[in-house]
Parts: structure tokens; sequence; C-alpha cells
């Protein structure tokens, strides 16, 4: 598959061959939901956490004694009846969202998102992204130099690059992500994906092997 290349001026300098293995198969959308519903699973993490009985303060004496008072029998008031007491089946941070997903499924999703990038002309490939000193306002002329309207975007880098995270990180709607950690979730969040040239080897190199 072929694909238009740009500068970071916006201009056109050529075109790149794509991998049809990666950026040209058939789309599953049942497979990517799949994949995309674990990877949101895996990510969660449970902040609600009632305490039980047994976490509760207090409780170290019985109320009242068992019998005489005319009164029902307690033992704590820790008890869940009782104002201030455990509560029962209340949500806990211990909870596990975890849903195991294969290696061979999680990769062939990530490729049926990077075709459907392709075929939507949601992927933009640069010639190369580099930037001699870490200012937003340089790096946001550069988005704005491209063709993606202001919108979303996922910048997959081919190596860490601290100008660049320094340059992107208080730009809104913009992400950046290791070329060799790219997966369907985080391509599904942006409506464009920006890939320099080098990063479409470390693709290669790192999901086609699996």
């Amino acid at each position: 598959m072929l694909v238009d290349t740009y500068n970071q001026e916006g201009k056109k300098t050529g075109q790149s061959q794509l991998p049809k293995e990666i950026f040209g198969i058939e789309i599953n959308p049942d497979l990517v939901h799949q994949v995309a519903v674990s990877q949101m699973a895996n990510r969660r993490i449970a902040i609600a956490h009632t305490k039980n009985r047994s976490e509760v303060r207090g409780g170290g004496r019985k109320p009242w004694r068992q019998k005489g008072t005319g009164r029902a029998r307690h033992g704590s008031r820790r008890s869940p009846i009782w104002k201030g007491g455990g509560v029962v089946f209340g949500p806990r941070k211990d909870r596990n969202f975890k849903k195991k997903i294969n290696d061979k499924m999680r990769v062939k999703a990530l490729f049926m998102v990077l075709s459907g990038k392709a075929n939507d002309k949601e992927l933009i490939v640069l010639d190369d992204l580099l930037i001699e000193i870490p200012k937003t306002k340089i790096m946001k002329q550069i988005l704005n130099n491209l063709p993606m309207k202001s919108s979303s975007c996922l910048i997959a880098l081919a190596k860490k690059d601290e100008k660049l995270l320094l340059s992107l990180r208080n730009i809104s709607q913009t992400a950046v992500v290791p070329a060799k950690d790219l997966n369907a979730l985080d391509l599904l969040s942006f409506k464009y994906l920006i890939l320099p040239k080098e990063s479409i080897n470390i693709i290669k190199e790192n999901f086609l092997k699996k």
C-alpha cells in the first residue's frame, strides 16, 4: 500500500510503501471490540472501597447485656444493621477486572486498526520528526502544518525523544507512545496516527515476529 509522505512543513515529499501484512488486512470488528474491551478492563483500577464489620472502628464491647433489658440482643456496634457499622456486599478495592487475551489476537487487532487508519486516510507518515529545542509553540506549528484538521492525534515514536515529549505534553488531544508499545485501544482513542518512517520498521520488528 502506497501512502503520501510529508515533511514537518506539511509538504508532500513522496510516497511510502506500507507492508500489506500490517496495513492491508481485512478488518473483523468483533475481534477489535473484544481486544479493546479486554485492554480497558486490564487498565481499570478499583477506587471505591467500603469497610466491612472487621475494619470499622469501635465495637470492642457488647452494647448491653444479653438478657433482661427488653431489647433485641446485640454483640457489637460494628454489625451492618447499626449506623456506623460495616457494609455488606459493598464495592471493594481488591476487585479484579483482568481479562485474558491471547497475544495473537492482540496483535491481529492492532493490525486491523492500523489497516483501518490507512484505508480511512487517518494515517500520516513523516520523513522525520525532530526539533532542536523543546518548545510547545514549535510542535504545535508542526501539527498545524499536517492534514489533520485540528483533530486528536497519536504520535508513535521509534525511540524516546525528551525534547518531543516536553514539547507535546501541554498540547490537548495529543499523546505520544513508543512504536513498540502500540495497541488497538490507544489507536481507537485518537482520530489520526502520526508515524515517522523509522517507526514503521519498529512495528515490523516487534509485531510481525509474534
